[in-house]
């Protein structure tokens, strides 16, 4: 058991690193303050070929495992653009593994070397406004007719769909009612976002306003047959195998974010003077940054096991869902030690650590609740009565 970076990790979070610096504070203050997705900073990670760093390299990618994947998005968090930079890149990382796992190698081909290029983005639809993590329940409905299947329905909280030109899609095919399962009779889709038949509205939001969030209005969009991904019917199944890796990407993104705060708030600590003596003398402020280094350590740790369990092939799903609780909890309170730390400056937007608690409450809420993840634990981990 090895917990040191290989040299190869090392020299990818130094190239991270190194390409976070050309975007300095004041470029993500004006796009907290400003919205606009950051495309500059889109283009420069899609330039670097790192979009691709968990594709297959048939087309394009890499060939990393998530852990790489994971140590990235950290990186990209920890420089400054926390979840503003995160999010800009995070969906066209390792959003499209079911197309991976389950496409026909046309699909894959058509579909993944743009992506990896930043030629294409896409965007993740599958939540609804009254389905919530309920997925089974969706209510947006593909009927098929001849080659093609016309969809119809509502999604909500889908990122980036105001720059996305493509969607997965998942949608029912059969009706509830009419299957023996209601994880049967979904269908996954990877097609193109036509705005004649879809509109996007930004919802107006706590914090990350370079990332749009949205709500999709989908009204008989045509979607032709070969963009379906596997079987009919079989869509909830391919899903749950791309949920444990954005678990773990979102958990690292977390600890990324908290290490921000914290290194900010510690250089604060140190350089400011009251009563003749810098603040991060006193326990008062010692103590509550000491202990969310060590929240973050755990978090950490966790986040690097989950990683591990998924790239050599075993069942990771505890592991990726107490990651991702851990990280956001312990980002939320290195976040907000972060702003006490600073006082009334703490306040104040150019000091950021404001930025960060908002954008750090994200990980807390999506992509699945802490509460729901308590809920998982303790009946596949202790062996609890399902409670939902």
């Amino acid at each position: 058991m090895d917990f040191q970076l290989s040299s190869q990790q090392q020299q990818l979070r130094a190239a991270i690193f190194d390409l976070c610096r050309r975007f300095d504070d004041q470029y993500w203050l004006d796009k907290d303050r400003d919205g606009g997705f950051p495309e500059e900073f889109y283009r420069a990670v899609a330039d670097a070929g790192w979009l691709g760093i968990a594709m297959p390299e048939a087309y394009g990618g890499a060939g990393l495992g998530i852990l790489d994947a994971a140590l990235m998005m950290q990186t990209i968090a920890e420089s400054g653009g926390g979840m503003s930079a995160a999010s800009s890149v995070h969906m066209n990382i390792f959003g499209l593994n079911p197309v991976v796992v389950f496409g026909t190698e046309e699909q894959k081909a058509r579909a993944l070397p743009p992506l990896i290029r930043g030629e294409s983005k896409a965007c993740f639809a599958v939540t609804e406004p009254d389905a919530g993590l309920n997925t089974t329940k969706l209510t947006t409905r593909a009927i098929r007719e001849g080659d093609r299947y016309l969809v119809s329905g509502r999604k909500v909280w889908i990122s980036t769909a105001q720059v996305a030109d493509h969607m997965l899609l998942l949608a029912r095919t059969t009706p509830i009612e009419d299957v023996q399962s209601p994880t049967k009779g979904l269908s996954l889709f990877y097609t193109r976002l036509d705005r004649r038949y879809v509109e996007v509205r930004e919802i107006d939001k706590m914090g990350r306003k370079a990332v749009d969030s949205n709500e999709l209005f989908i009204d008989g969009l045509p979607v032709p047959v070969e963009d379906r991904i596997g079987d009919e019917g079989e869509g909830f199944r391919y899903i749950l195998h791309g949920m444990n890796p954005e678990r773990i990407l979102v958990a690292a993104e977390a600890i990324g974010i908290g290490r921000l705060a914290l290194a900010r708030a510690a250089n604060y600590a140190r350089e400011r003077v009251v009563f003749g003596r810098p603040i991060g003398q006193n326990q008062g402020i010692q103590h509550p940054l000491a202990q969310c280094w060590a929240e973050l350590e755990a978090a950490e740790l966790m986040t690097q096991r989950a990683a591990s369990l998924y790239d050599d092939g075993l069942p990771c799903g505890p592991q990726a869902n107490a990651a991702k609780y851990l990280a956001a909890e312990a980002a939320v309170k290195s976040s907000e030690t972060a702003i006490l730390t600073h006082g009334g400056f703490g306040y104040a937007k150019e000091y950021h650590v404001e930025r960060y608690l908002r954008e750090a409450m994200i990980m807390r809420i999506a992509p699945i609740s802490p509460h729901l993840i308590l809920c998982n634990i303790a009946e596949k981990v202790l062996g609890l009565p399902k409670s939902y």
